[in-house]
């Protein structure tokens, strides 16, 4: 029965949908019926209105939608969505202000008199727009309005200019920043959440052990992620159209004829374009750019781009007029102001000591002042002029209650989905194909290209996505990144709405476009673009590095970058230091051959000890590699043999677990009817009979397994431990022969430091007879806290602190300390000497040496990855890899 609801539940959402019920109505609505008519159901003809919920009763269900909201959108730091308001006020405000228009009548006039010129600026606005909008209708419709008469009027094709409009305008769900993308986001997140949880279980069912690798966890995403992964397709998807366009204009010149700007091209007109041009694209540098370079979070850059529209608007609403950019040039110049003020002051109010601070802070508040007046400014002028800040201000309210309805809406429905089991039978089905994972994304894919006729991508995001999502994240074979699977659905929406007969895309051009524009032109226009994208899909499908290097590069070079002994950088550290050895080995052997030179007499026996134990690991990571290799090799050697064998087996053995898991549930369920004042006959036989079925399935999986998997997996086991077992021990080996080295460097660097306390340390043998207790007491804890900022200085301290110690007794022991003091005294020239000596023998040596193997043996003891490895490290990691024999 449990399927019947499942099936009433898309029924009544489908009917709902396609009778134009609004969708923030028809997503809760159908959930409500359905559970409504479930619970109604089971009470009436078993007795019990929990019947026939997979678990749980009607209640749970029916709040669960609003709790789980409620759970995920209160919480403080779940603040994505935030940016969505942001980004649709800076879109409509460009486009209300006319600044939009201006673009496109500049572009046109620019690139028109080369072939395909009005079309390859039609698609040049396109994507300056989807980066300021992100709305599609809003984009096509403008588009529309704007470039279609204008190509028309020029002798283009119908078919070419409307595809053209069309799959210009659908580029703001890929370009960021898009609204698409940020609920994509939000919804990846939560997935990636359950992808994990799913993966740990999968990996302690193999393995037994509770604690996964995290090198072996699901990569999750954000806003930002999702913009700097998008980026790049974005680009390549302009790139596609333009030499499209251009293609066809020198094929057939009549299709897509020049367009000659009738004006001349003067300093005037370079002015109209400057002034055209510039402002939206550093709009959308400082919005991406804030982004890309770590500067502000995805809500901060909305913001951005919110105040920088407005300052735009200000000046375009008053276009012609006296003053009209005096708001602008305030606002800029007072930008310019504090950047350099960033540049030569420290701009911190709470750390202000210096004269210089307050006159940097006090210049600083003057120009945020000025900033905010020239913001204010032009938001008055968007109040007054046309009532445009009204009008933006209600469409964004409009836009954004109807995103928030809907994932109100749709949070209701997948609980209702869950509580008939669509989850577990979608989750069934698509691990049931043949394939993989690559089946399983393909059906993913298909069947969201198809909704995309129906469904806007809201719906979409929110409804299918928290469905499917966690079980392509999970699948270990593929273990793809959260931000590649958000872009590849997002080009799939993308493309679907396009598609005829019932593209949205088209649905919008078709409500501004003349008589004289056939639907059929627009369905053939948009053809060649629907294979352009599909072949952008197929590019970003097969090199996921498009998708992931940008967010990778801008994670490993930014302050906040993980160590270099992160777990999850190791491997493709590893890959880039391994290179290196075989390339610069001659080298690093010659640089420790030279440190086995240096005259090390004047260090402590300790110390000397602690070099030579380290350049003899130095000289075993050769060694070391070639283990690690040979472990590999034996793997690699082992693995066609055994890897079609273990999936099939954990397959098996999966599939055993879920019949275990059903049978417990029925068995349970068999138990309670049983035990009814009047059993259901009828049902109990059903469950007996299934239950039958079930062990029927678990013996025939079990008898899938073969007699030899114990032996086979026992030998990869061993195999994968010896590979293990050789990559620890060449770990510590590297950092063995790197952290002796900085340390007794470190020691010889500090010697001035050292030096420069003798005074004080002298001071010490007249401490008792010129101080009190109290006064020595505190003048020795002051003197170890300054010792404790010099390394190697322990015996010292210990010799003050005993002192120190001895001071704070009632009777104190003033010989005892005096001898203490003067052991101290003792111990600081001794180390003194030893370095001051070191410093001039040997310290020069050391240097080049610890230097020479600074960023390769000793790149682990690092606090961040130097830039040119960490480009490597970003490359490395942009490709998937299979990590499906860890489980």
């Amino acid at each position: 029965m449990e399927l019947f609801f499942l099936a009433l539940l898309i029924l009544i959402m489908a009917s709902a949908l396609a009778s134009g019920f609004p969708v923030a109505f028809a997503l809760p609505g159908s959930a409500i019926l359905t559970i409504g008519a479930a619970a109604a159901a089971g009470y009436l003809f078993a007795g019990n209105a929990s019947e026939y919920f997979t678990q749980d009763g009607p209640i749970q269900w029916l709040s669960a939608g609003v709790t789980n909201f409620r759970g995920v959108y209160w919480e403080v730091e779940r603040d994505t969505l935030i940016a969505i308001p942001l980004f649709v006020f800076m879109g409509i405000m460009l486009q209300r202000s006319k600044i939009a228009e201006d673009l496109l009548v500049t572009m046109a006039q620019l690139f028109g008199p080369i072939p395909g010129g009005l079309g390859i600026s039609v698609v040049f606005v396109g994507a300056l727009l989807a980066a300021t909008t992100g709305i599609v209708g809003a984009t096509v419709v403008a588009m529309g309005l704007i470039s279609l008469p204008a190509m028309l009027r020029n002798n283009y094709s119908k078919a070419l200019a409307t595809g053209t409009i069309a799959a210009s305008g659908t580029l703001g769900q890929i370009i960021p920043p898009s609204i698409v993308l940020i609920i994509l986001a939000d919804q990846l997140a939560s997935a990636s959440d359950q992808a994990s949880t799913a993966r740990k279980a999968a990996y302690k069912l193999a393995t037994g052990e509770f604690s996964m690798p995290s090198e072996l966890d699901v990569v999750s995403t954000s806003a930002g992620d999702m913009f700097l992964g998008a980026f790049i397709p974005g680009i390549l998807l302009v790139g596609l159209y333009m030499v499209f366009i251009l293609v066809v204009a020198i094929i057939r010149p009549k299709l897509a004829p020049a367009v000659h700007y009738e004006g001349k091209y003067d300093a005037r007109f370079a002015i109209n374009v400057v002034l055209s041009l510039v402002p939206p694209l550093a709009l959308i540098v400082a919005v991406l750019g804030s982004i890309l370079l770590g500067i502000a979070t995805v809500n901060q850059a909305g913001a951005i781009g919110a105040v920088g529209a407005t300052i735009m608007a200000g000046y375009r609403l008053k276009e012609g007029e006296k003053g009209a950019y005096i708001p602008a040039i305030l606002a800029i110049l007072s930008l310019i102001v504090i950047f350099v003020l960033l540049a030569y002051f420290d701009l911190n109010i709470k750390s202000m000591d210096t004269r210089d601070d307050y006159i940097g802070v006090s210049l600083a508040l003057v120009a945020v002042a000025v900033f905010l007046f020239a913001v204010l400014w032009s938001g008055w002028r968007t109040i007054k002029i046309g009532d445009t800040l009204k009008g933006v201000m209600i469409d964004t309210a409009k836009t954004t209650s109807m995103v928030f309805i809907i994932l109100l809406g749709a949070a209701m429905l997948t609980a209702a989905f869950r509580a008939f089991g669509g989850e577990e039978l979608v989750r069934e089905f698509l691990t049931g194909l043949p394939g993989g994972f690559w089946a399983q994304f393909f059906v993913v894919m298909a069947v969201i290209f198809v909704l995309g006729f129906f469904l806007d991508f809201i719906e979409i995001a929110v409804v299918v996505v928290p469905i499917v999502a966690p079980i392509l994240l999970a699948d270990p074979g593929a273990n793809v990144t959260a931000v590649w699977l958000g872009v590849m659905i997002g080009l799939n929406i993308q493309t679907s709405f396009l598609t005829p007969p019932f593209g949205f895309a088209l649905f919008y051009l078709r409500g501004v476009a003349p008589p004289i524009v056939k639907t059929l032109h627009m369905y053939k226009g948009v053809v060649a673009f629907i294979g352009l994208q599909l072949v952008a899909l197929v590019i970003v499908a097969f090199l996921p590095s498009l998708v992931n290097y940008l967010p990778n590069r801008v994670y490993l070079t930014s302050e906040t970058a993980p160590p270099p002994l992160n777990p999850r950088l190791q491997a493709c550290i590893e890959q880039n230091l391994f290179t290196y050895y075989d390339e610069e080995g001659d080298s690093l052997r010659a640089s420790i051959a030279a440190a086995r030179n240096l005259d090390i007499g004047a260090l402590t026996k300790d110390d000397q000890s602690d070099l030579n134990a380290a350049l003899e690991k130095a000289s075993e990571i050769f060694e070391r590699v070639a283990a690690v290799r040979a472990a590999q090799s034996a793997i690699d050697a082992y693995l066609p043999d055994y890897k079609d064998l273990h999936l099939s087996v954990r397959a098996a053995q999966a599939d055993i677990i879920k019949i275990k898991d059903e049978l417990s549930d029925l068995n349970q369920t068999l138990t309670r009817i049983s035990r009814a004042e009047e059993p259901n006959t009828k049902r109990i036989e059903r469950i007996k009979s299934r239950i039958a079925e079930l062990e029927a399935m678990s013996d025939t999986a079990l008898a899938s397994i073969p007699d030899t998997w114990e032996e086979k997996h026992a030998a990869y086991v061993k195999l994968a431990n010896e590979h293990k077992k050789q990559l620890n021990l060449y770990r510590r080996t590297s950092d063995g022969s790197y952290e002796a080295v900085a340390a007794i460097k470190i020691k010889i660097d500090q010697t001035d430091a050292l030096v420069a306390l003798a005074d004080d340390m002298t001071a010490l043998e007249n401490l008792l007879a010129s101080s009190s207790s109290e006064e020595a007491q505190d003048r020795l804890k002051e003197l170890e806290s300054r010792l404790n900022e010099i390394d190697g200085t322990s015996d010292i301290k210990s010799q003050l602190s005993k002192a120190r110690r001895e001071l704070r007794k009632e009777g104190t022991d003033q010989q005892e300390v005096a001898e203490q003091l003067a052991a101290a005294l003792q111990a600081y020239d001794g180390e003194v000497a030893w370095r001051q000596k070191a410093q001039g023998a040997l310290l020069s040596g050391l240097s080049a040496y610890e230097g020479a193997i600074k960023h390769n043996l000793g790149l682990r003891q690092q606090r961040r990855l130097p830039d040119d490895i960490a480009l490597d490290v970003a490359a490395c990691r942009s490709h998937h890899n299979d990590v499906s024999l860890s489980f």
